[in-house]
């Protein structure tokens, strides 16, 4: 069995950036990632200092450059089941049969899209089809755009994604607008098409247009979409970690769950978090994770000190 002082679950920005800072601190760390990172169907990523424009596979492979660099270890592997072992260790079985164990646990796995079941959306995702404004609002500016209804917040997403264009349309598809939505959305010249979304029309490899299922056609050159974000948070719940009404691990603001030993980072607890966040919470995550093994490394030598050892 292979012993670690911190296992990071998750290769992405938030796990690559603790298992940075935690090598740097001379900790031995191993990062275990199935290889299917959330943002891989985008080609660039936003917002990020130093970094912007950048393939996210291409940070990636800087980040996991870095932290071999420094010792750390990178598993190309999947997490299968955890277990408490003595104290405040665990034990990790891995798919291929590989065991770990270690002295502190790091959850940084992310989350899934959970996308409406509409022709076209889930073949354009992250391409024409988007989520985030401020990930790819910037470069789909002045171009006609559309936001599809059905989620709680669609119609704040519309409101949100008229900064970047003066020709938005606002498909309710399931929402029903209330007199309030329907005004703040008029008063913003943020256009409204009534009925069911039937698919997002693609043509020469570029969404260009809504096809309700009337038959109607609106000419679209992109289109947002608000996804339902669901945690991958098995790991947690299996290990007892404290949950909100909404399914997300309770943390502290420095990533630590209400279980002993365990810690979460990026999009595992932050569903809002763009990778720039994730980075910066993996980071804060490592640091009082290394202050915590500190406190317990002073602990057990100062047991053996007492002792004569």
């Amino acid at each position: 069995m292979s012993e670690y002082d911190v296992v990071v679950v998750g290769g992405g920005a938030a796990g690559l950036s603790a298992a940075l800072v935690l090598s740097r601190a001379r900790r031995q760390v191993a990062v275990v990632d199935a290889g299917k990172p959330r943002n891989a169907p985008a080609a660039h990523l936003q917002g990020f200092l130093s970094r912007d424009g950048m393939p996210p596979r291409d940070l990636l492979a800087v980040g996991r450059d870095e932290v071999t660099g420094y010792g750390g270890e990178l598993i190309s592997d999947k997490v299968t089941k955890v277990v408490r072992a003595s104290g405040t260790g665990f034990e990790l079985l891995l798919e291929s049969g590989r065991l770990l164990s270690a002295r502190r646990l790091l959850v940084a796995a992310g989350l899934r899209d959970e996308l409406p079941d509409i022709s076209g959306v889930r073949e354009r995702w992250g391409r024409d089809v988007l989520h985030c404004p401020y990930c790819h609002g910037y470069e789909v500016r002045d171009q006609p755009l559309g936001i599809l209804g059905g989620s709680p917040d669609s119609v704040q997403h519309a409101l949100l994604v008229r900064q970047w264009s003066s020709d938005v349309v606002f498909f309710p598809h399931t929402t029903q607008l209330t007199a309030d939505q329907r005004q703040q959305l008029v008063a913003r010249a943020i256009g409204v098409v009534e009925g069911s979304v039937r698919r997002i029309i693609v043509e020469d490899d570029q969404v260009c247009g809504v096809e309700m299922a009337d038959g109607r056609t609106v000419p679209r050159a992109a289109m947002f979409v608000r996804p339902r974000f669901v945690p991958n948070g098995d790991l947690l719940v299996g290990l007892g970690c404290a949950l909100d009404d909404d399914g997300w691990p309770v943390a502290d603001a420095a990533g630590r769950t209400s279980v002993t030993g365990v810690w979460v980072a990026g999009n595992t607890a932050n569903p809002r978090g763009q990778v720039i966040t994730a980075a910066g919470e993996g980071s804060a995550a490592a640091i009082a994770l290394n202050a915590d093994l500190v406190d317990e490394d002073v602990q057990q030598d100062v047991g053996r000190y007492l002792l004569g050892y």
